[in-house]
């Protein structure tokens, strides 16, 4: 799921960020109610908010109500230390969908995020697993690659690589990023095996690869403008840099 954690507390964040990541999540993370609501007002592809009710510069009630008044259809899990039954008749008329108390075992939030994508599966939010960009089509129920209505056999590693590409399109994603997304948390590796997987990932989409970009010193973007990709010059001269 791509997720967006509305939490102030630094040290929480991050460790709710891992444990996220570890299941394989995409997870933006802002520090207080205003920026939480800019990103989820900005973003296409939300999933879910995981939302913190006692933020620094308003309310987590307050951020729902406005993601809701906006007419955001996305996910809200609500994370808050008040237990009383008006706190959760509250936060839910607000706008959340689900409620969970501090302190919490992460489990439960996972528990939670599958409930509301079991939810909003047969709705509109999910009715299209599918995220495209040019001739690039990827099938996240099927798991199937396709460019141009041809079929691109790729590995794990190389399908969740092009599974944040495009889920992020025209964004700059970092070598880090792609490897908190594709790799394990318990597995060692080092930024440099983004590069090579990404040189794999192109020549096997053909010119369709011309569509990942390197960002020197960053990481990759994956340009899905019409027409906005690269000559095949290009891409053999950044995967070249990149190898070695």
């Amino acid at each position: 799921m791509h997720l967006l954690l509305v939490e102030d507390d630094e040290r929480l964040a991050r460790a709710l960020t891992r444990l996220l990541e570890e299941d394989r999540h995409i997870v933006e993370h802002a520090p207080d109610g205003q920026t939480g609501l800019e990103l989820a007002t900005a973003m296409d592809g939300l999933d879910a908010v995981i939302l913190d009710i006692g933020l620094p510069d308003m309310s987590g009630l307050e951020v729902a109500r406005r993601i809701r008044k906006a007419g955001i259809d996305v996910s809200i899990l609500m994370l808050t230390a008040r237990d009383t039954v008006n706190d959760r008749v509250l936060g839910l008329d607000a706008g959340a969908d689900d409620y969970v108390v501090k302190p919490f075992a992460y489990q439960e939030i996972a528990a939670r995020l599958r409930a509301l994508g079991r939810r909003a599966e047969p709705g509109p939010r999910r009715a299209e697993p599918k995220l495209a960009a040019g001739a690039i089509v990827l099938d996240e129920a099927a798991r199937r690659v396709t460019v141009n209505g041809r079929t691109v056999d790729l590995s794990p590693r190389e399908f969740s690589l092009l599974e944040a590409l495009l889920r992020h399109a025209g964004r700059v994603l970092s070598r880090d990023q792609l490897l908190d997304h594709a790799w394990p948390f318990s597995v060692a590796v080092t930024p440099n095996a983004v590069d090579a997987y990404v040189h794999y990932l192109r020549t096997k989409l053909g010119e369709a690869g011309a569509q990942i970009e390197t960002v020197r010193g960053v990481g990759y973007r994956l340009d899905a403008t019409p027409g906005g990709a690269r000559t095949g010059d290009d891409v053999t001269a950044d995967a070249a840099a990149a190898d070695g």
